[in-house]
């Protein structure tokens, strides 16, 4: 499938009724299992990709050049659309947002996201006009491109729970011209309900944060048009890796193997979802 077809059948799936999940592998042998699985589109994951690195999951920890080398690896381990976690786009000034969102889109994706959280944490977010500002260069890059642009407001991970912000902000990239609009760790079914109604173009949602579940169906009648996972399941299945080697070390144990995915089941996992 060419990347047009690929933009194509991304856009597709934010126009149709309902809302759709984009799990986020965080490398080829993930991204494969994803599509055999059956999922239509795949986002990247910033702390899936840090942690298997041996990284903090820190914007200071990652660089751009080997954030869009891991998400090469996964746009060729699979035939589906790939949206990218770019981070802030790895640059203050809105051109360095520009020039990334230009590469993202020659390394095949179709899609990725600029945030508005600086990476220092004695000042975590983007002053609003230059937030905007960064975004509305993202965007023109974006749609000279072929790119699908989602613009994420970070208060909530960062300490400023402050839900009228956030919908000031993320009205604002709607008009700057983003196509996705995302505000990470928002606290109530009611406060996601509040942001669909609060814009026009398509919610992303993140679920696998710690605090209230909900279901695809709920979320969709809330108004969500997209569901991420962010790095939960990369958290999870370091879970499990964690439960087996403490057993082993403080049990002597090997009963971990139960529940462990068969070998045939992996190396079936990673031919079935070549291109």
């Amino acid at each position: 499938m060419s990347r047009e077809q690929k933009l194509r059948a991304f856009r597709a799936l934010h126009e149709r009724p309902g809302a759709f999940v984009i799990p986020n592998p965080w490398n080829a042998g993930t991204a494969r299992i994803l599509t055999a699985l059956g999922f239509e589109a795949l986002a990247t994951t910033s702390a899936g990709y840090s942690f298997d690195k041996g990284l903090r999951d820190s914007s200071a920890a990652l660089t751009r050049e080997t954030v869009l080398a891991n998400a090469k690896e996964i746009v060729e381990a699979t035939p589906l659309p790939v949206s990218a976690d770019l981070e802030d786009c790895f640059g203050r000034a809105p051109e360095v947002c520009a020039d990334t969102i230009r590469l993202s889109a020659q390394k095949g994706l179709v899609g990725g996201s600029i945030e508005d959280a600086t990476g220092d944490a004695s000042d975590p977010i983007y002053e609003f006009d230059l937030a905007v500002e960064r975004v509305a260069a993202a965007a023109r890059a974006a749609h000279a491109s072929g790119f699908v642009l989602t613009a994420r407001a970070e208060n909530y991970l960062h300490g400023r729970p402050d839900l009228e912000d956030t919908i000031r902000r993320l009205m604002a990239f709607e008009e700057a011209g983003a196509d996705v609009l995302y505000a990470p760790g928002l606290p109530s079914l009611e406060a996601i309900r509040e942001v669909c109604g609060a814009v026009t173009k398509p919610v992303n949602v993140v679920m696998g944060l710690k605090g209230a579940t909900y279901t695809v169906d709920q979320l969709a009648e809330a108004g969500v048009k997209r569901i991420s996972v962010g790095g939960s399941f990369a958290r999870a299945a370091l879970g499990a890796f964690v439960r087996a080697a403490r057993e082993v070390k403080e049990n002597g144990t090997f009963t971990y193997a139960a529940d462990a995915l068969p070998h045939a089941a992996a190396h079936g996992f990673m031919t079935e979802a070549k291109r």
